[in-house]
């Protein structure tokens, strides 16, 4: 009972050390999983044995027998499924030709390259040389986003690299399925008809089941046949169904089939589609936790010794320093990535969960049905976890600064609420050659914000998803303009000091609008105009305005001129070069205005004479 609180304790431990200091969790689970396991017996124990013990041959340990293989499969079932979920055909045809050559063409050097280095370098058969190149074909979200987060960086490079990692690890999974089951079903002889008929059985099933009990899953959710609250348990329990029943038809199709499984059930239209993703996500988090103390703790100081060679450093090094440049550089051949973009692309290939988790599933089945060399799978693909782990946790920021892809000045703006005027203040700013992102979590608001060619997002601003987007990582500046002033407060304390570096902003309350000395330091635009007044303009007069400055006088006359008339509200000060600055209403006479400037207000144009005439 110690030994099994103490690994979830200690694998929530690793991930709340993860989020503090912005790193992959695999890095402290593996690290800890590791030292309860390995290390301890051989350095820490008096007696020589782990302080976890999770022995799945023999009687001993937290799972005997095959107990902890088992529940290997299964934890892994369920994460592959979450993968699965997150793979959109949409997605697939708008992140351009760049990721979806890397999936293709970078994979395939990937898997080719890596298994002929592994079979000279460490002499393995060929089976099991593909097999662990298989493993390392994914870059999973989980370890790239903590890496990348608080790195500023043009959007196109980390929109390849964000979608790289989610678009390939239900696909390196596959892959690594495929070819330990053709090792399974095949042995020496795996191209004989035999192990072809096997092969074929495993894709029949797993494709078929996974693809069956994702419909029928779909059509008793859409038809109300689930309450809503047994909707996330009764998703789980298919999954291990079908997982289960897969296995039974054809062994080993299992994982084939719950990837399948996720994969349409995320296409579907499904009303709770994002509910499901949450549950779900939640649960790989324990899932990992506990799985990637257990798997590491499993490993012996013997299987490590194996890696104490030369031969380790010159794997590692040409799957990292030869390989990867290599698939990203066929791969972005002819793209719009500069030489730059490309080298940081190439330096940035962590691998992950999916990587780690069916290696050491893999590697115990071989090992336990005696293939030779089936001990260096678990240990190699270890390696490789940690070394690209450590090498881009450590470095990417400084690389990306000698490479000449870090943003400088992060100007990008998110605005919070996708009202009406939202939407309008995104496109101005947009059209002047800004990167705006919308959130909202009325899926109304983004539908209308897409339909104009605007980012738009649809969450919840007290989940952390937005923390984990790393395509908000050139985002400067935040504005609350949400109807709720509370939601606004909350937003610039939570994210103000995340995405508001360069400032943070919020809509004044009507207490503070109806008391200028209230109007805070962060308040929006005009300290005489609300939520409520400016909706009431955008819906009388939905533009947006702009009229020449002739200097700073000017300006401050305009500026008072709007406060008079309500239907003008002052919103931004374009300079000469066309940036445009946010007006605050906390002060709006502190800026040195020139020649060439222009007001930017919503609302009723002024009259220019009248303008002229009152100056």
């Amino acid at each position: 009972m110690l030994e099994l609180a103490g690994i979830i304790i200690l694998g929530i431990l690793a991930q709340w050390v993860a989020w503090k200091f912005k790193i992959p969790a695999i890095l402290p689970l593996i690290l800890i999983g590791l030292l309860v396991g390995p290390i301890a017996a051989e350095f820490l124990s008096e007696d020589g044995t782990k302080w976890i013990e999770p022995i799945w041959n023999g009687e001993k340990g937290l799972f005997p027998g095959d107990s902890l293989y088992y529940f290997v499969s299964l934890a892994i079932s369920i994460i592959l499924f979450e993968g699965g979920l997150t793979l959109k055909r949409s997605e697939i045809k708008n992140v351009g030709p760049v990721i979806t050559k890397l999936i293709t063409v970078g994979s395939a050097i990937t898997f080719f390259g890596a298994g002929i280095v592994a079979h000279y370098i460490f002499e393995l058969s060929w089976d099991l040389s593909f097999l662990f190149a298989g493993l390392i074909i994914v870059t999973g979200p989980t370890v790239i986003t903590p890496i990348l987060r608080n790195i500023p960086l043009k959007k196109d490079v980390s929109t390849v690299l964000k979608w790289e990692g989610i678009l390939i690890d239900p696909i390196g999974a596959l892959v690594a399925v495929l070819v330990f089951e053709f090792i399974s079903v095949g042995g020496d002889s795996g191209f004989t008809k035999t192990a072809l008929m096997e092969f074929g059985k495993i894709v029949l099933f797993g494709t078929t089941f996974g693809f069956t009990f994702a419909h029928a899953l779909a059509f008793a959710i859409n038809k109300k046949l689930i309450p809503h609250y047994l909707l996330n348990v009764v998703s789980l329990s298919t999954v291990l169904l079908v997982f289960v029943e897969s296995e039974l038809f054809a062994h080993e199709s299992g994982l084939l089939a719950v990837v399948v499984m996720g994969m349409v059930l995320g296409n579907s239209k499904l009303e709770n589609l994002k509910e499901l993703l949450y549950f779900k996500e939640s649960l790989s988090v324990l899932l990992i936790s506990i799985l990637f103390i257990l798997l590491a703790a499993n490993i012996n100081i013997d299987d490590l010794l194996l890696l104490y060679t030369w031969k380790t450093a010159i794997l590692f090094a040409v799957v990292v320093f030869i390989i990867r440049p290599l698939a990203v550089f066929v791969s972005t051949y002819g793209s719009k990535l500069n030489l730059n973009e490309k080298l940081f692309i190439s330096w940035v290939g962590p691998r992950g969960i999916v990587a780690a988790g069916i290696a050491s599933l893999f590697g115990s089945k071989l090992m336990k049905q005696g293939v030779e060399g089936a001990e260096y799978i678990t240990p190699l693909v270890f390696m490789i976890v940690l070394g690209t782990v450590l090498l881009n946790a450590t470095t990417a920021r400084l690389f990306a600064r000698l490479v000449g892809v870090f943003l400088k000045q992060s100007n990008g703006i998110l605005i919070v609420g996708a009202s009406k005027l939202s939407r309008l203040l995104g496109h101005y700013l947009e059209t002047n050659g800004r990167h705006v992102v919308l959130i909202d979590s009325n899926q109304n608001n983004i539908d209308k914000a897409a339909e104009l060619g605007l980012e738009a997002l649809n969450t919840n601003i007290y989940s952390d998803t937005l923390s984990d987007n790393i395509e908000l990582n050139d985002v400067g500046y935040i504005m609350a303009m949400t109807g709720n002033s509370d939601i606004n407060a909350y937003v610039i304390e939570k994210f103000g000091k995340e995405f508001g570096e360069n400032g943070s902003y919020r809509l004044v309350t009507a207490d503070e609008m109806n008391n200028l000395e209230k109007s805070p330091e962060e308040g929006l635009f005009s300290p005489t105009d609300d939520y409520i007044n400016l909706l009431e303009v955008t819906r009388k007069y939905p533009a947006i305005q702009e009229i020449e400055l002739d200097g700073k006088e000017h300006f401050e006359n305009l500026i008072e001129m709007t406060r008079k008339d309500k239907y003008k509200i002052p919103l931004f000060l374009k300079d000469d070069e066309g940036e445009l600055h946010i007006i605050s209403s906390f002060n709006s006479k502190t800026r040195d205005i020139g020649e060439g400037f222009k007001l930017v207000y919503l609302g009723k144009p002024f009259d220019v004479e009248k303008v002229v005439t009152e100056d």
